[in-house]
């Protein structure tokens, strides 16, 4: 331990203070520093005989923290009080009804806020971790500001992490790199955001990190040198025009050369954009765009754009507030460098985040400019209601959707989330258009409905006005607007194809001798367990009733005294084949529901298994994927019930006529003449079941082959399959499972 000198912390305390005034991004007042002083001295006083691991007076900790919130967030006084504050009540006698009583209720609610999130116990595993970030996103809701000095108090963590064991720096930087990152991130603070991602990589993988840092080190001459070469030609052009400006060389964080290495994998030296020039120039409101476009013009002069990664967030900004001309050029020596175009109002939004826009409004406080903050993030957290990990995943998607631009054939630009698919295209062009799309083209080429896009990508929808949605297509799209247009269209054409039912039903009873009115309607809807009119017009409209079942209903409907006796057996053998069939080609299940509640919840079928509507199945709670679903002779449930019982969930089939699923059967037999055609006739036409694939290999007068049918539910398989081995020459057909 080294000798403190008091004399010499008292000093430092006293030139710390000076610092964190002077460095405030806001204006204080006299009555601002009075109570910043004040909540300086409270804390000098309750952290005094606190150290931390280092040796260091641990009160240079909530300092370090108020000089994050005050110059690189940019709050007011009530934040630095608070951030100066933000561990008294943690780790000294000092209450929060206390600090109330000395400053005001607005630092006591910042300051309790703070505690709460502090209060949650250390090493938990990943799901109470997330729970306890969803909790910390629900403050929210109370003051955004609580979340801005807990970002700053993890990154002043960050950077002085150096005495701490290596199991917990670890721990800390993984937690780092997962949530808090990611939510500077959104909340619009880039500077922040490199600086914990760069240091989550210097603890998570040390040794890749210190290699990147010693050849940015090795290179940084040449750079410089560069930087210096492409910013010399801009300032000759720039000066003639009249603009005030600075140009600034920005190195490439180190966490996103290491992910471009990893994603495009390359060396070091194969990542092109290593750099970045900056180009901050001054204006008024009204000429801001207007300049942006003229330094544009003075950029494209000199150097080849690339259009395809020309970023205009000047006309639309990012939803995190974000504005900025971002032009990728070819520089000297055939590299590409990325020059940004802002003006000083967008470079500080870019670096404070939302803290920079009541700052340009007038007469904005800083509480109302925390309010659109507020407010972009209370959408992330309207839906709370799912479990915590799939909760802080959903977020983490939110807070890094990154935007995509494509164009219209006619070379309109439009934006997109990461992720996008064409069909997601197509529905962002027009819903109408969206619902007749009957295939895809991107840059010329044909691709599926999925095809995920990238920026700068071409894309032209092919409609027909026979075209009409799926269930599928709902696994094809990624936003939301798709998903809701798709899902009504479903449900529209239910009752239309119900409609059709109706009429078709109609005329099929005529022939029984049968009109159809409401008393014949409720009859067959018992008849065939059923639960409304509408399920009952929409499989007859689909063809699931058949003619020989209303036949069936129709002998027994003339004859009440057999009808009797028949309703008597029925009831006595419930396990009567025929009742089962019945059962099995008219169940009404369309969907999985969980628990003894029959909740509906999101779910994946396992692909160990395959599990197939009617199949008997369990939910498993997974940590990163939701609720799986496995058949309950799955190979893997044993071991899964037995080890992980408590995450164990009922599971029923409930509905699935509107619902197709693939199965993949093997057939084996005797190599015979025509055998083909009279497995796709047995298939199609007689059972109306959907071909996706079929492959036959014939070998010495034996065949093998896979069949990917899509059927309905495993009652129809199994009718399916039994009709397959009655075809002479097949000898065994059996289910695959993946």
């Amino acid at each position: 331990m080294h000798e403190i000198d008091l004399e010499e912390e008292k000093k430092a305390l006293a030139r710390e203070y000076k610092e964190l005034l002077r460095i405030s991004y806001q204006t204080l007042s006299v009555d601002d520093k009075k109570l910043i002083r004040k909540a300086f001295d409270v804390a000098v006083d309750a952290h005094k005989d606190q150290r931390r691991k280092s040796g260091e007076a641990y009160i240079f900790h909530p300092i370090g923290v108020a000089k994050i919130v005050a110059s690189e967030i940019g709050l007011g006084a009530t934040g630095i009080a608070a951030a100066l504050l933000h561990d008294v009540v943690e780790d000294t006698p000092i209450t929060v009804e206390d600090i109330e009583k000395q400053f005001n209720p607005k630092i006591a609610q910042l300051v309790g806020g703070l505690t709460k999130i502090a209060q949650v116990k250390k090493d938990m595993n990943i799901s109470m971790q997330a729970e306890n970030f969803r909790k910390m996103l629900l403050t929210l809701n109370d003051d955004v500001r609580v979340i801005l000095i807990k970002i700053a108090d993890r990154l002043h963590n960050m950077q002085t992490m150096d005495s701490m064991p290596q199991y917990k720096q670890e721990k800390i930087a993984s937690e780092t790199l997962y949530i808090y990152a990611p939510l500077a991130h959104r909340l619009g603070l880039y500077n922040i955001k490199t600086q914990l991602e760069d240091l989550g990589l210097k603890y998570t993988e040390p040794t890749i990190y210190n290699d990147i840092v010693s050849k940015i080190k090795e290179t940084k001459e040449e750079q410089d040198a560069y930087i210096k070469m492409v910013s010399d030609v801009l300032r000759k052009s720039l000066d003639e025009e009249g603009i005030e400006y600075i140009i600034k060389g920005r190195p490439k964080s180190i966490y996103s050369i290491r992910r471009k290495m990893m994603v495009q994998r390359v060396t070091f030296d194969e990542v092109y954009d290593k750099f970045a020039l900056r180009i901050i120039y001054k204006s008024n409101t009204h000429d801001e765009k207007f300049l942006a476009w003229k330094i544009y013009s003075v950029v494209t002069d000199h150097y080849r754009p690339s259009p395809s990664r020309l970023r205009d967030w000047i006309s639309s900004p990012k939803s995190t507030g974000y504005e900025a001309l971002h032009i990728t050029v070819m520089g000297p020596k055939g590299r590409w460098v990325e020059i940004q175009v802002r003006s000083e109002r967008m470079d500080e939004i870019a670096e404070k985040g939302y803290a920079a826009h009541y700052k340009y409004k007038q007469g904005a406080t800083e509480e109302s400019g925390l309010e659109k903050w507020l407010n972009l993030l209370k959408e992330a957290l309207e839906n709370s209601e799912s479990n915590a990990v799939d909760f802080v995943e959903d977020f983490k998607m939110n807070l890094y959707a990154k935007e995509i631009f494509v164009f219209t054939p006619k070379g309109e630009i439009k934006s997109l989330p990461k992720g996008a698919t064409s069909l997601d295209f197509a529905f962002s062009i027009h819903s109408e258009i969206g619902i007749k799309t009957r295939g895809t083209r991107v840059n010329g080429r044909l691709v599926p409905l999925n095809h995920e896009l990238k920026s700068g990508d071409q894309v032209e929808i092919i409609t027909s006005s026979h075209q009409k949605p799926t269930i599928n297509w709902l696994d094809y799209v990624t936003t939301s607007r798709a998903k809701n247009k798709i899902r009504s269209v479903l449900n529209e054409d239910t009752k239309k194809i119900a409609e059709e039912g109706k009429e078709l039903l109609t005329r099929k009873l005529k022939h029984l001798k049968i009109t159809l009115n409401e008393g014949v309607v409720n009859e067959l809807v018992n008849y065939f367990k059923l639960k409304t009119s509408l399920d009952l017009f929409y499989r007859v409209g689909i063809g699931a009733i058949e003619n020989q079942q209303l036949k069936d209903y129709a002998a027994q409907k003339s004859n009440t005294l057999i009808n009797f006796f028949k309703n008597k057996i029925k009831r006595s053998h419930s396990s009567n084949p025929d009742e089962i069939n019945r059962q099995e080609l008219t169940s009404n299940y369309d969907l999985l529901v969980f628990g003894k509640e029959q909740d509906r919840l999101d779910y994946k079928l396992a692909s160990c298994c395959n599990p197939i509507p009617g199949d008997d199945v369990f939910g498993f709670v997974t940590i990163n994927e939701g609720i799986k679903v496995h058949k309950k002779d799955c190979p893997n449930a044993i071991s899964l019930q037995s080890n992980y019982a408590y995450r164990i969930m009922q599971a029923r089939w409930i509905d699935s006529t509107k619902q197709e699923f693939k199965v993949i059967l093997n057939i084996t037999g005797m190599d015979t003449l025509g055998l083909t055609n009279e497995l796709t006739k047995v298939i199609s036409n007689q059972m109306h079941v959907n071909i996706q694939s079929i492959s036959l290999s014939g070998e010495a007068g034996i065949f093998n082959g896979q069949v990917t049918v899509v059927v309905q539910n495993n009652q129809i398989l199994k009718r399916m399959i039994e009709s397959i081995k009655k075809i002479d020459g097949i000898e065994k057909v059996t289910r695959v499972y993946s």
